[in-house]
């Protein structure tokens, strides 16, 4: 098998996309330990994902709409790739053209290309590893674990976050209510009732959240008899050092449902439209709670609904349902604290009767 010194891998996608590409850097390093892997995406946002990743050598920024618009800044871009004369190149957005012209500063490397699925369904991750089979690796020989590495720092802030809210030993429950889409949001008045359950029987719970969705994030708290935790607008990294010190997260098809799974927390994952066997979280422990009753039921959009009534997949998804799936996996927690060797979040257990 030809070995590889300088691999250039190019994505420029969203965070769940992102997350599912872990498992293929982690590969591509075992088989060429001293190959130097760059990573390149689309925003300082994603950026931030991989700022404690020790598999990648560089992570690089092409921000195809703002600051590389201009032809003379995406010439500087491909002349900088261009001296690091890659031999491996694997595109993951092969419709991007703009990114295929990018990708020339690599010729000749040999090139791979990502093809999605079609006619089967299989995990996203799963699809990803299968670009990597002509170079002899076997996707169903990774692991099927996501990465994403917390700094100190970022620890610090959860460790700062969690001590200022005088949380005690309480479990600690997150939720995640936005989504890239109205279609795949579970109502904000649902995630206030939860709330309610879930404080009542003694949880802690936190809401999560990015800037634009500080004002749903408030909707939520202001509509529960008492105020919760906030914790929107906080960065990727500090959001996966926050998750990982949860007991689990409650969720729509989104973002942080990847960043939780990526650093070990058990997700209640609500899914309408889109098929959680090719979307869903990765790892063991998590909980899928879907309307299976429905014909549409999945659709596969994540930008529209032509059902009448609208959304009904995610509505007709009950407090009742949720509930008994987050009291599931916190008597769990609760019971695997009372082994010696047990390891599980600070703020996990039980909740009262």
């Amino acid at each position: 098998m030809t070995g590889y010194a300088r691999i250039l891998i190019f994505k420029p996608g969203a965070i769940g996309d992102l997350l599912h590409l872990t498992p293929v850097i982690r590969a591509l390093k075992e088989r060429w330990p001293a190959a130097a892997i760059t990573l390149v995406l689309g925003s300082p946002v994603t950026a931030s994902m991989f700022a404690a990743n020790p598999l990648l050598d560089r992570v690089v920024i092409y921000d195809q709409r703002g600051a590389h618009r201009r032809p003379a800044a995406f010439l500087r871009l491909w002349l900088e790739l261009r001296r690091e004369r890659f031999d491996l190149v694997i595109n993951y957005q092969r419709s991007n053209l703009k990114g295929w012209l990018l990708l020339s500063a690599a010729f000749p490397a040999r090139c791979l290309v990502y093809q999605k699925a079609k006619g089967r369904m299989i995990h996203a991750v799963t699809n990803h590893l299968e670009t990597l089979q002509p170079l002899g690796i076997d996707p169903s020989s990774v692991e099927m674990r996501l990465d994403f590495p917390v700094k100190g720092e970022d620890e610090a802030y959860a460790d700062a976050f969690i001590r200022q809210s005088g949380l005690g030993n309480v479990p600690l429950v997150a939720f995640n209510p936005g989504t890239s889409s109205q279609v795949k949001c579970w109502p904000a008045e649902r995630f206030a009732q939860l709330g309610d359950r879930l404080m009542a029987a003694g949880a802690a719970v936190v809401i999560v959240g990015s800037h634009d969705e500080r004002e749903l994030v408030e909707k939520i708290a202001a509509a529960m008899a008492k105020r919760p935790l906030l914790a929107a607008g906080c960065t990727l990294p500090q959001l996966a050092a926050l998750l990982r010190k949860s007991c689990l997260l409650v969720t729509g098809d989104t973002g942080p449902m990847h960043v939780a799974a990526a650093v070990g927390t058990r997700v209640v994952a609500l899914f309408g439209s889109m098929d959680p066997a090719r979307s869903g979280p990765v790892g063991p422990g998590h909980v899928l709670v879907r309307n299976r009753s429905l014909p549409c039921v999945p659709c596969g959009s994540h930008k529209s609904c032509g059902h009448t009534p609208f959304r009904e997949c995610m509505d007709t998804i009950t407090v009742d349902e949720v509930y008994s799936a987050v009291r599931s996996i916190l008597a769990e927690h609760s019971a695997k604290r009372s082994g010696a060797a047990a390891e599980v979040p600070n703020h996990c257990g039980g909740l009262a009767a």
